[in-house]
């Protein structure tokens, strides 16, 4: 699964105006509702922020990757916004993100929900792209960077 098969430049927001963990992540979810064809975002931002109080999704390195499945989800999609201030996330690491990468999707889409973890996580284990992601200056230049490791990634 290619990341931009998910994610819409759209749903790209640098930088967040919201300064605190819930606000951000109903930030990306009002993004994906307005940018795609997620249909209740109230049922979707109930569903994340359930799983975040349950547990963390601050994975560490200035990253968090809240996501939930709701019936107002007809496929996975994906927003990312980009703090302008670090945002006291509860990571593992005990350190505030920078990145945040929200997924969606229906409640029957267990496998391409794990493969789009999974894609993530991959793309961010190298530490300049990482940090090169957390710095841009627009929606446009954090898609360009997704496009170049996916593309990287498939050895293109």
């Amino acid at each position: 699964m290619r990341i931009t098969d998910i994610l819409d430049l759209a749903c790209i927001k640098v930088p967040l105006e919201s300064s605190d963990k819930q606000s951000a992540i109903y930030e990306l979810v009002d993004l994906l509702a307005i940018h795609s064809d997620v249909a209740d975002p109230d049922a979707l931002k109930k569903a994340v922020w359930s799983r975040e109080t349950t547990r963390t999704t601050g994975i560490g390195h200035g990253v968090g990757i809240p996501h939930g499945k709701a019936p107002g989800c007809k496929q996975l999609r994906m927003a990312v916004g980009v703090a302008a201030e670090p945002i006291e996330f509860g990571s593992i690491d005990g350190k505030p993100v920078r990145m945040i990468f929200l997924l969606a999707s229906p409640p029957d889409q267990t496998g391409p929900h794990i493969q789009a973890l999974a894609g993530i996580s991959r793309m961010l284990t190298d530490d300049e792209r990482r940090i090169a992601m957390q710095n841009v200056n627009s929606a446009e230049e954090l898609y360009q960077l997704v496009e170049e490791a996916q593309n990287q990634a498939a050895g293109a």
